[in-house]
């Protein structure tokens, strides 16, 4: 089935790129296209797609307020932003509200494509260096980490957790890629994937996002370890 993507965005000629970029797509379908994030989310309820691609900057309702409450109303619908700012507070503020993407303008029409699909199959959208920004703000934001940092014995609870999810977990939060775990485990890309599904249904968690920073939460990586 093909996945169901609403454009958002307040300039009607991106809308329009955006369309034609991702409706030559066999397996991508544009349900719908809207200018402002107050119409976003009136129109999730009513087109139910699987993607809502969101800028940030528009009139009436921004991006990250639409976004929460999109992703509050409507778990199941992915939100990958896209916007013209590599701006921290955009980024942050997008994760915090609930989105699974970060993408910029500028990105190449096929990593757009990619993106979008990546999203749609339930992976969190974030490049490494994007991944390590992450982690540095949760390290600002919480207690600074004992001397020594904590060790795989002592590090908060993820309990349910197999050894192998486990070092599985900790690469993903160091921002390795499917391809590039698989490549260091020595597993297929495939069984990667199964057991990041499974880690984040043990933790409760609706995106590889969200596990890494559980992962930092929990001591299992350190900023820069």
């Amino acid at each position: 089935m093909s996945v169901r993507v609403l454009l958002v965005d307040d300039q009607p000629l991106l809308l329009q790129g955006f369309a034609m970029i991702l409706s030559v797509e066999d397996d991508l379908e544009v349900v719908g296209q809207v200018t402002d994030g107050e119409k976003a989310a009136a129109a999730v309820a009513r087109l139910q797609p699987d993607v809502v691609l969101m800028d940030v900057q528009m009139p009436v309702l921004d991006g990250i307020e639409a976004t929460r409450r999109i992703v509050a109303g409507h778990p199941d619908v992915r939100v990958l932003i896209l916007t013209t700012f590599d701006r921290d507070d955009y980024l942050f503020a997008a994760l915090e509200a609930g989105a699974s993407g970060f993408l910029l303008k500028n990105s190449d029409p096929d990593d757009l494509v990619d993106a979008v699909r990546a999203v749609a199959e339930g992976h969190a959208l974030l490049a490494p260096e994007v991944t390590r920004r992450v982690i540095a703000r949760m390290t600002r934001a919480g207690e600074a980490p004992a001397e020594h940092g904590p060790s795989p014995t002592d590090t908060v609870p993820l309990p349910d957790l197999t050894q192998r999810e486990r070092e599985m977990l900790e690469l993903v939060a160091r921002g390795l890629s499917n391809g590039e775990i698989a490549a260091q485990a020595y597993v297929t890309e495939a069984t990667v994937k199964t057991h990041i599904s499974n880690i984040l249904a043990k933790l409760g968690v609706r995106d590889r996002v969200q596990a890494v920073i559980a992962a930092y939460e929990a001591g299992l990586v350190s900023p820069g370890g």
